[in-house]
């Protein structure tokens, strides 16, 4: 696992092999982490009647015949909700499902089967769409294109080649198929000693030419189909005519005056626009053939490879003019040119270009000894924090505020510091609006919050107390703390995926307090799911092993252990990194050095903080 997803360096931790263990008991093994792909088309109807004016596919890293597939079977299903936007949502989702299982007759697979095939992570999952706790999130068995299972193998002739299954899917010519995670193209498929190009379920059949080490009993995955890239092949081809923007021209061409061309259209983004480009070409009285409307038509309709296609044309023309025809390709170019840059121009963002400020006008001060301020991931009731020496600040995350059997031990120890309420990441809608933050400030006299996700400094502002902008909000430069200053924070802490150097050079350009982050465990994952309970939300017959004493961590295939700590009460669990994080406080000017703990005890904690003391 790594830290640096937030700047495009993601290594796709979540593709991997891990183990889960509670304490030293295996619980689980598998790609723990990599959950299936979302399959939306259920959903339509509400996000569409939500307002929702576009959605993504997700194609990263993808093949052009899974982006030609889905491409296909989304524009297919939103436009048939289009169609029946004004009917009963359960109309429109079974007339979705009664559609879904037709097969199609080019590739003899339903639109379900077709985006099944394409590829798929042992199926789909409905991700974190449904108010239903979700146990079909997390395929653990493999990480890519699981393909479609069409049978085991029930005898090998390994002279010959040959492999004998029942199959459980068509099967042809052509397809790619995959065994043990050996992949093989379907060259030879025969029944009762003939050749076939296909053959339907049911079947007993032999896959001939097939070499390599395969064993009797191994199941057998079509993870391509010859019949499905055939069909759709030709929408991502060189030679293809896409869709294009109809437009509406008008062209004059009379005597003694300059050609004009002008071309609008009614749709989209170019609705309302029009735009006339104009030729200093006076045309002349023709010697001999004078150009015809047939011909400016002609001419004017060959857009080739631009985004537009005329649909209605108007000719202003005088008779018996001569006009060369490079000139009616040459206006039609500046034409569509012109119409196309009054799109870009209207549309595009201005960025007002804005200087920082240099080092010579910052009046910023700076405490001869930095202070120290705690995190406290954990809070153990069994511990005496209050012993703890040096400590200027004391953040303990919200949940312990919210759990009745923290309340009487954090009261004793939130007396001896000045407490911040620690906010998560991730805190949906529906839990921060429950949570009643005017009786935990008066209870435990709280001075002020950790504000992780930029949504909470609106919730929390109107409480007049000290704001400390988390890392969370990753804050890479000094027009990010020049922002978060005019939302009226206090202080704020640098991303930690940011060099020495890149610290230094931030801190010294601002003038907002700032803390950094010089000794802990950093979260490398916050995931709105239970690894323990294998669901995104809690149900009935959970075992609730979340809420016991036990120590949960992940084991990738180095042997290296992540930390995870579930929390049912904001449904949350957060991944932490195996190393910990130790800067080096020489050359670093912040107003607060902050303590990030995890595991360790108060005796441990207190070494730390006396190290950090000593060495600022």
């Amino acid at each position: 696992m790594v830290v640096l997803g937030n700047r495009g360096s993601c290594a796709q931790p979540c593709r991997l092999p891990y183990e889960l263990y509670e304490n030293d008991s295996l619980l689980d093994k598998g790609y723990l982490l990599s959950p299936k792909d979302n399959f939306g088309i259920s959903y339509l109807p509400e996000l569409i009647k939500l307002g929702i004016d576009s959605f993504k596919i997700e194609g990263r890293m993808k093949t052009p015949e899974y982006v030609g597939v889905v491409t296909k079977f989304y524009r297919k299903y939103i436009n048939l909700v289009l169609e029946n936007k004004n009917k009963d949502t359960n109309y429109i989702k079974d007339l979705i499902n009664s559609k879904l299982d037709i097969k199609n007759s080019n590739t003899f697979l339903s639109d379900k089967e077709e985006i099944t095939q394409v590829f798929n992570r042992g199926g789909f999952s409905s991700g974190h769409f449904s108010s239903e706790a979700n146990l079909d999130l997390i395929f653990k068995e493999k990480p890519n294109n699981m393909g479609i299972y069409i049978g085991k193998i029930i005898n090998i002739n390994q002279n010959k080649g040959h492999i004998k299954l029942k199959l459980e899917d068509t099967l042809s010519i052509g397809d790619r198929i995959s065994i043990d995670d050996e992949n093989y193209t379907v060259s030879e498929l025969m029944m009762n000693n003939e050749n076939f190009q296909s053959l339907d379920k049911e079947n007993i059949v032999t896959i001939g030419r097939m070499k390599g080490k395969i064993l009797n009993g191994a199941k057998i995955y079509r993870i391509s189909s010859s019949k499905l890239n055939k069909s759709i092949s030709p929408t991502f081809s060189e030679n293809k005519e896409f869709k294009k923007i109809p437009l509406n021209g008008e062209i004059i061409i009379k005597e003694n005056i300059p050609i004009t061309l002008k071309v609008w259209s009614n749709i989209g983004f170019y609705k309302n626009l029009e735009y006339t480009a104009k030729l200093e070409i006076i045309p002349q009285i023709a010697q001999k053939q004078p150009i015809s409307k047939e011909k400016v038509h002609e001419q004017i309709s060959k857009t080739g490879n631009t985004c537009f296609e005329f649909k209605n044309l108007e000719f202003i023309m005088s008779d018996n003019l001569f006009l060369p025809l490079k000139e009616l390709n040459n206006i039609r170019r500046i034409a569509l040119e012109g119409l196309q840059n009054l799109v870009i121009n209207k549309f595009t963002h201005n960025l007002k270009i804005k200087k920082i400020e240099t080092l010579k006008t910052i009046s910023k001060t700076h405490s001869e000894k930095q202070s120290i301020s705690i995190l406290l991931n954990i809070y153990n009731p069994e511990f005496k924090y209050e012993s703890l020496q040096n400590i200027d600040k004391l953040y303990i995350p919200i949940t312990f505020f919210l759990n009745s059997k923290y309340i009487e031990r954090l009261k004793i120890t939130v007396s001896k510091f000045n407490t911040y309420i620690y906010m998560p990441s991730v805190l949906k809608d529906n839990k921060i609006n429950s949570i009643n933050f005017d009786k935990i400030i008066k209870e435990f006299n709280i001075k002020g919050f950790v504000i992780s996700h930029i949504s909470q400094i609106l919730k929390l502002q109107k409480y007049d107390l000290e704001l400390i902008g988390n890392y969370t909000l990753n804050i890479y430069n000094n027009f990010s703390i020049d922002f978060l200053k005019g939302l009226n924070l206090n202080c704020y802490t640098p991303s930690v995926e940011l060099s020495n150097d890149e610290i230094i050079n931030i801190i010294d350009n601002s003038n907002l307090d700032s803390e950094i982050i010089v000794y802990g465990k950093i979260p490398v994952m916050t995931n709105n799911y239970c690894f323990i309970g294998n669901s995104n939300k809690c149900y009935k017959n959970c075992k609730r092993k979340c809420e016991s004493n036990s120590i949960f961590y992940f084991k990738d295939r180095l042997n290296c252990k992540f930390r995870i700590i579930p929390n049912s009460i904001l449904g949350m669990t957060t991944i932490f990194n195996n190393k910990t994080l130790s800067l080096t406080t020489k050359n670093l000017n912040p107003n607060y050095f902050r303590i990030d703990i995890l595991d360790e005890n108060v005796d441990e904690i207190q070494k730390i903080i006396n190290n950090i003391v000593k060495t600022a």
